[in-house]
């Protein structure tokens, strides 16, 4: 009776031993598999990735070749041979999803999705003339700018004539501006540049201009590119559009609108898109001057994939440049719900 009972205790350890075996075995197959999964979802998302960076490249170039295109037509009458990138393009058979004959490769046209390859690409063009030159904006152009954000009076005057003290050649400063003195009183000192801005981030190194200012919007309304202290009023951005004195969320959606559909030609033809009142109050600080300095954003990526791929160049057209033109900024980011990457280079 002992030795039955020693025996059935020792075929349940056993059989404890067993499941717990199996369930080792279990958790150990299943990490596998997970990592396995993992690993198989990494690839196919670089994979993926690859591909629509390429594709948004594709429209960069695309972008390019289009643009030289219609600005030696604009000026000479004659058309430019095939796109100055074409070592990187590809191979762009696929690209006749839509009629391209009636694509408008120009600032603010809607340019619809382009296939391309495995997938497509959608390509946005816009130009440095539509924004504020920091270097050259008067007070009041500053103050109209600052007026889109939520700061009270003292903060504007102060971040308006900080930026000119920052511009400007003399170490003396504006009423509610700074120079030295305030700037090497900070915890990170430094020195006032009085020089024009190199470039806008500088901004963040001006007196009361925040990160949530300059990431909030301002710095897509200013630019050190433009000859000119007017607005492009083909190439301003709802945002800058919004900032022209008496403007209002209809009359910017009027406008943008409008050029959609065609370019604006003449100043006075806004007096049948929008209130003449309105046109009165923003005229002297617009224009129709293009820059030669063209922003393109290029998303591409492979049918049925989530993950994008999106470019930003900033390129100059310039016909005294080897290829046509030059490459001032390129920003490489992925668009995904999970990823968020940023790749900044800039001449």
């Amino acid at each position: 009776m002992q030795s039955q009972t020693k025996i059935n205790k020792e075929k349940g350890l056993a059989l404890l031993m067993v499941l717990w075996v199996i369930t080792l075995l279990a958790v150990i197959v299943g990490e596998f598999c997970y990592a396995m999964k993992t690993e198989i979802n990494i690839t196919r998302n670089f994979k993926e990735s690859t591909q629509g960076y390429y594709i948004a490249l594709a429209g960069v170039n695309r972008a390019v070749a289009e643009l030289i295109k219609e600005r030696s037509t604009t000026s000479t009458g004659m058309q430019k041979p095939q796109s100055p990138m074409e070592d990187y393009a590809g191979d762009d058979d696929n690209t006749d999803a839509v009629d391209e004959d009636l694509i408008e490769w120009r600032v603010g046209a809607n340019i619809p999705p382009i296939l391309f390859g495995e997938g497509e690409y959608k390509v946005k063009i816009s130009n440095e003339s539509g924004k504020i030159n920091i270097n050259k904006a008067t007070r009041g152009m500053l103050l109209m700018l600052l007026n889109r954000f939520d700061l009270d009076d003292s903060e504007k005057d102060t971040i308006a004539d900080s930026i000119i003290d920052w511009r400007d050649k003399d170490n003396l400063h504006r009423i509610n501006g700074a120079e030295d003195d305030y700037y090497q009183s900070l915890d990170d000192p430094y020195e006032c540049k009085d020089e024009d801005f190199d470039a806008i981030e500088e901004l963040l190194l001006v007196k009361g201009i925040t990160a949530d200012i300059f990431y909030g919007g301002l710095e897509s309304m200013v630019t050190i590119y433009t000859q000119t202290d007017k607005i492009n009023i083909n190439a301003a951005s709802r945002q800058m559009l919004l900032a022209l004195p008496e403007m209002t969320e209809i009359a910017a959606r009027e406008i943008i609108t409008s050029r959609g559909e065609e370019e604006i030609k003449r100043l006075s033809a806004l007096n049948d898109i929008i209130d003449p009142d309105i046109y009165l109050s923003i005229k002297p600080y617009i224009s129709l001057k293009m820059s030669p300095f063209y922003s393109i954003d290029s998303f591409g990526g492979i049918n049925g994939s989530k993950v994008k791929e999106g470019l930003r160049v900033l390129i100059k057209i310039d016909s005294k440049e080897k290829k046509g033109f030059r490459i001032t900024r390129w920003i490489d980011f992925i668009i995904d719900s999970e990823i968020d990457i940023i790749r900044n280079w800039e001449s």
